[in-house]
C-alpha cells in the first residue's frame, strides 16, 4: 500500500485590520526627516465609490473607507518653513501656498494614510527636489492666498509639467470651531502617514502633529479642474464636506516598506 505524504502549504498571512481613526497620532515618529507646518487649510471632500480610485493607488494599498464609501480631497494651504531632519525651516523657499488632490488608503500592515495625486505649489525649487527626492506628483503653479475678514480665498494655475493651465479656484467662509468633531472628520483629517511608489516601490512615510483644530466652513465659491488633471472623475455636486483649520506643525520620519497584500 502507498502512503499518502501531507506536503506542506504556504498561506499567504491575512491583511492586518485598519488601525483606529483617532484625532492623536497612533504611532511614534522618533527620527525626524522632515518638518513643516501646515496653515490656514481648507478641506474639501466629495465621496466616491473605491472601485473608481483603487486603479490610482500604489501597490499593496487599498481604498481605506468610512461606512463603506471613500472620498477625494481637494486640499488648499500654506505651506511654512519646511526644513530637513531638526534644520530649522527655511523662510523663503520652505514657505508657499500649496494645493493638493488626495485619495485615502489602508495598506497589509492596516496602516492609513493618503495618496497624492497632484500638489501644487509655488516654488520651483522644491518642487523639483520633491519630484526627484520623493518621486511625488509635486506641480509648479502661479497661486494666491488672500484673506478678507472670515473668508479665505485659494487660486492656482499650473506652471510645469502639465496640462499647462490647470486651475483651481475656492473661497470659503470660516465658521465655528467644532468641539467635538465626527467620526467621518477625524477620517478625512487625522491622517497619520502617506503612501507612495519610490523607484518602483511601495513605501509608507509617517507623521505625527498635534491634534487639528478644526472649523465648520461655508463653501462660497470652487472652480476647480485639478481633480480631473489627477485622473480622477469629475465630482457630482457640492462637497459632502466643507472643514477649515488655522493649521498645525508638522513632523515626517523616514520611510517604510508598506507590506503587500496577500494575494491568491
Amino acid at each position: 500500500m502507498c502512503e499518502a505524504r501531507m506536503m506542506p502549504i504556504a498561506l499567504a498571512a491575512a491583511p492586518a485590520p485598519a488601525e483606529p481613526i483617532t484625532p492623536d497620532p497612533v504611532r511614534d515618529v522618533p527620527a525626524t526627516l522632515l518638518t513643516q507646518s501646515w496653515l490656514d487649510l481648507s478641506f474639501l471632500h466629495w465621496a466616491a465609490d473605491p472601485a473608481d480610485v483603487a486603479p490610482l493607488l500604489p501597490a499593496g494599498t487599498v481604498p481605506d473607507t468610512h461606512d463603506g464609501v471613500t472620498y477625494i480631497g481637494l486640499v488648499a494651504f500654506r505651506m511654512h518653513r519646511v526644513g530637513w531632519f531638526k534644520v530649522p525651516g527655511i523662510p523663503y523657499l520652505g514657505t508657499f501656498p500649496e494645493t493638493n488632490v488626495r485619495l485615502y488608503s489602508v495598506d497589509g500592515h492596516g496602516r492609513r494614510g493618503v495618496v497624492f495625486r497632484s500638489l501644487e505649489a509655488s516654488r520651483l525649487l522644491p518642487v523639483a527636489v520633491a519630484r526627484s527626492t520623493f518621486r511625488l506628483p509635486y506641480k509648479w503653479a502661479r497661486m494666491s492666498i488672500d484673506r478678507e475678514a472670515d473668508t479665505i480665498a485659494y487660486s492656482s494655475s499650473r506652471r510645469w509639467p502639465g496640462p499647462r493651465g490647470a486651475r483651481s479656484r475656492l473661497s470659503v467662509r470660516i465658521g465655528e470651531r467644532i468641539e467635538e468633531p465626527s467620526d467621518l472628520e477625524h477620517f478625512l483629517t487625522a491622517r497619520w502617514g502617506m503612501h507612495n511608489t519610490f523607484f518602483g516601490r511601495s513605501v509608507y512615510l509617517p507623521n505625527t502633529h498635534p491634534r487639528w483644530p478644526l472649523h465648520r466652513a461655508e463653501l462660497v465659491h470652487c472652480e476647480d479642474e485639478l481633480i480631473t488633471a489627477a485622473g480622477l472623475p469629475a465630482p457630482v455636486g457640492p462637497p459632502v464636506s466643507v472643514l477649515y483649520s488655522p493649521g498645525v506643525p508638522v513632523r515626517f520620519g523616514g520611510p517604510a516598506r508598506p507590506g503587500g497584500l496577500p494575494t491568491p
